[in-house]
């Protein structure tokens, strides 16, 4: 039996993120509506990560931590997720209405699950929103570009019946970006909003990668190839963001990315009715605009 709306649950997935995470906890402990329970997967830290979380775990019994064996290497996509479900597999999520896939590299405003929640009260087509990521640089904040048709990977937050019956997150690079057409597949509404209370700090710039920002830039790459995106969508996509740094290179990493795959004939992702979706999706983007092909 669900307990209220108001009632979610967290799981955050991480691996060395002992730079970061005292400001992620911090903000989540913080929250007006704090959180029935916190399920954080240590995923084979090794940077003193472990010991920080521990410390946590002691001061406050909703958050409780999973370890994984380390295998010695940070995993993004499949490795991720497979941490997550390791996190979901510790929880009973028909127990709460809400769920949220939360990085632990993020400082939310104080008011920011308590925000999501009455967005979707108020509107029962979300099925999974998000606020918007700013970078700190030079002293400011700094917008990281996003679709307001999707919801953040770093903080995906989702109703619990909805996030079942798209089946889940699929263990591939763009399972952030699956996860959000799925849904509209469905009818309901995958969205963020950039709003003061809703703006949270990423503290790992988007699109990086530990070999370096261009290799993150390649991967996303890959990931639209693996998630069905067509090239004439990848080049627009790509000339939009030449003016975003790295500039011009950056775009240039993605769409090599793309079509690297493109040529290597690297495997899709198998569900032929979502392709078809997701290509009449960015067909209508290009010719109607983003605003109007989410109205449909």
């Amino acid at each position: 039996m669900k307990t209220t709306s108001r009632n979610y649950v967290l799981i955050s997935p991480c691996r060395n993120e002992s730079q970061y995470m005292r400001q992620t906890l911090d903000s989540v402990i913080a929250q007006s509506v704090p959180p029935a329970k916190w399920v954080i997967v240590d995923d084979g830290s090794t940077d003193g990560s472990s010991e920080i979380l521990a410390d946590y775990a002691e001061k406050h019994p909703w958050i409780e931590i999973v370890t994984r064996v380390d295998r010695g290497h940070r995993s993004v996509g499949p490795g991720v997720i497979e941490a997550f479900y390791d996190g979901y597999a510790a929880i009973d999520p028909h127990e709460s209405d809400y769920l949220c896939k939360l990085d632990l590299d993020l400082r939310l405003p104080p008011r920011y699950f308590e925000i999501l929640m009455e967005r979707m009260e108020a509107d029962p087509r979300i099925a999974t929103c998000s606020g918007k990521a700013y970078v700190e640089r030079d002293g400011g904040l700094v917008f990281e570009r996003h679709g307001d048709d999707t919801s953040l990977g770093m903080t995906k937050f989702y109703r619990v019946d909805r996030f079942e019956a798209i089946g889940g997150f699929v263990r591939e690079v763009m399972w952030d970006g699956i996860d959000c057409h799925m849904c509209r597949m469905h009818g309901w509404v995958a969205c963020s909003w950039d709003e003061p209370d809703l703006r949270f700090v990423h503290l790992r710039p988007m699109g990086s990668s530990q070999q370096g920002i261009l290799t993150g830039r390649m991967r996303h790459g890959y990931g639209q190839y693996y998630m069905g995106t067509g090239f004439v969508y990848m080049l627009a996509s790509a000339l939009s963001r030449l003016n975003e740094p790295p500039y011009v290179i950056g775009s240039l990493a993605v769409l090599w990315g793309w079509l690297h795959s493109a040529l290597r004939r690297e495997p899709r992702y198998e569900h032929p009715q979502f392709r078809q979706f997701l290509r009449r999706y960015h067909r209508n983007v290009l010719l109607r605009g983003k605003r109007r092909a989410m109205a449909g």
